[in-house]
């Protein structure tokens, strides 16, 4: 199952593992179980210290195999084969359990140590999410340091009785102790903080003890990673607070389009972009929201937990976040049946009927992919026509299980009260309403900027854009924004990436310009 350049670098990583380890497989005489059983010989004769052993199914799903450190009680366990994008998260496993260790600070492994009681977690993943390796590698790391966590993960493809039972919609799907906890990317930190670890007052105390940055970045994607850097840099006190550091990038499934790098996916730009910034000597206070802007000689940044960041200069970076459509049945069937993330959850779809919401680039790529894999796509577009580059379109239009429609406007969702039954939409032309019967809706119309914490503070456009001018200034004295988020035209990283520089280097013009003295008037 592997190839040979595949095997060759599992062959170098393997090199690091130090502690015996145990591929104990869990198998029965499915054709499925086999494929796992060559898959797992494979690895074993890569490495003299991992041994492949049958061991009893008992209670757990076949096919899947546990990974051992022997004579310990450290494992993880996946449910499935880990390809595509969760081959990374197998890799990091057999490391970590072979004794490798994990990159994560001090103050994170206490944390994960002292947690209390047991935990069991269930991670449903499908291997075409790029969203889901995030979680099932941080709930693997945390099952080898903290051995009362246990971790499975499971590939929903393969155990679709399951997904059905559970009525799982949405990748990743992450089950604690036999009840939902988390849909969604999640990281470490984000998983600590759901199960909340720790004293929150303590917490909001710490930051209130921050002394005064020269520049606070509030935001963590290309744009405020950028700026962080150029603002370290130049010397001076930096500061990131970010909601989560890589933002809307980590959502992106290819890059092809950042100069130097031929190409990539989004989480592993994100990962990049904190180390980046990590070099250098940045203060970075992920996973805090900020809710108000007070301008001032020392601007306050107000935090959703209570606490106040103080900055001689701003730098707003807050990105963007998928536009809805705001009808009936969008909010309360979101992760079950409406999802905005193709790659993650198409496979969920298999064989079913579903619908895409938006014809430009995004929303014809999405039914691109979707025919590959479900039973029947219905694309709708609110114009007269599509908005796709004509590439696009042409390979839509050979597609024999897509209908497109245009000049309609989606009015409503429906459901059975768990899940997505179908959709209504009005023919602009006509007025007529019509009714589609599916069982998904995938929304692609777009971004929208996460600005509303700004109004009344600094100007804005209509459409909630941080006006700019040529210097990233915005119309606040000592406050600058980059990428997404301002009227800088053509959302693209590398446009907001080069923002985050320029509003860096404007700042810290600004700072050197307003921290020297008036000369006295002369009598």
């Amino acid at each position: 199952m592997l190839d040979a350049n595949l095997k060759g670098q599992l062959g170098t990583y393997l090199e690091r593992v130090s502690q015996p380890v145990e591929l104990r497989a869990a198998l029965d005489g499915s054709a499925q179980a086999q494929e796992l059983r060559a898959f797992l010989e494979e690895i074993g004769s890569l490495s003299d210290l991992i041994t492949v052993v049958d061991a009893p199914a008992g209670d757990q799903r076949v096919p899947s195999f546990e990974i051992a450190r022997t004579g310990t009680d450290i494992g993880v366990r996946f449910a499935g084969i880990p390809l595509g994008h969760e081959f990374t998260s197998l890799v990091l496993a057999l490391l970590q359990v072979g004794g490798h260790p994990p990159k994560l600070d001090d103050a994170v492994i206490e944390q994960i140590r002292a947690l209390p009681g047991d935990y069991h977690f269930e991670t449903y993943f499908s291997l075409s999410c790029q969203n889901c390796p995030d979680v099932v590698q941080a709930l693997n790391v945390m099952s080898v340091i903290n051995p009362r966590i246990h971790h499975v993960a499971i590939d929903g493809a393969l155990f679709q009785d399951e997904v059905q039972r559970r009525e799982i919609l949405s990748v990743p799907a992450v089950f604690l102790n036999g009840e939902l906890f988390h849909q969604g990317r999640a990281g470490v930190e984000e998983l600590l903080a759901m199960l909340d670890v720790g004293d929150d007052q303590a917490k909001v105390d710490a930051l209130n003890a921050r002394g005064e940055f020269d520049v606070l970045v509030v935001g963590g994607g290309p744009a405020g990673a950028a700026a962080a850097v150029y603002a370290a840099r130049k010397g001076i006190a930096t500061g990131v607070v970010a909601e989560r550091f890589g933002g809307q990038v980590l959502d992106t499934m290819a890059i092809e389009n950042y100069l130097s790098v031929l190409e990539t996916e989004g989480p592993k730009f994100g990962v990049a972009l904190e180390q980046h910034v990590k070099a250098y000597e940045v203060d970075i206070m992920n996973l805090q929201r900020a809710t108000r802007l007070v301008p001032g000689k020392s601007i306050q940044v107000e935090l959703a937990n209570g606490a106040v960041l103080k900055a001689k200069n701003v730098i707003l970076s807050t990105g963007a976040r998928w536009r809805h459509i705001n009808v009936p049945g969008e909010d309360e069937y979101r992760n079950r049946g409406v999802a905005y993330c193709p790659h993650c959850d198409g496979p969920l779809f298999k064989g079913k009927r579903v619908s895409v919401i938006g014809g430009g680039n995004s929303g014809v790529e999405a039914a691109i992919d979707l025919a590959g894999i479900v039973g029947h796509v219905t694309l709708i577009e609110y114009g007269d026509v599509l908005r796709a580059d004509e590439v696009l379109q042409r390979k839509l239009r050979s597609m024999a299980n897509v209908r497109v429609i245009t000049s309609a406007q989606t009015t409503e969702i429906h459901g059975d009260g768990k899940r997505v039954t179908g959709l209504s939409y009005k023919d602009r032309s006509s007025g007529e309403l019509h009714k589609v019967e599916l069982e998904g809706v995938f929304i692609q119309i777009g971004l929208v900027p996460n600005t509303e914490w700004l109004k009344g503070v600094v100007e804005l456009t209509a459409h909630g854009e941080i006006v700019v001018d040529a210097r990233s200034q915005t119309s606040v004295p000592g406050v600058f924004a980059a990428g997404d988020a301002t009227t800088v035209p053509y959302k693209q990283i590398i446009i907001a990436a080069g923002d985050g520089a320029k509003a860096a280097l404007s700042a810290f013009d600004h700072l050197i310009r307003s921290s020297v003295e008036p000369e006295a008037a002369v009598a």
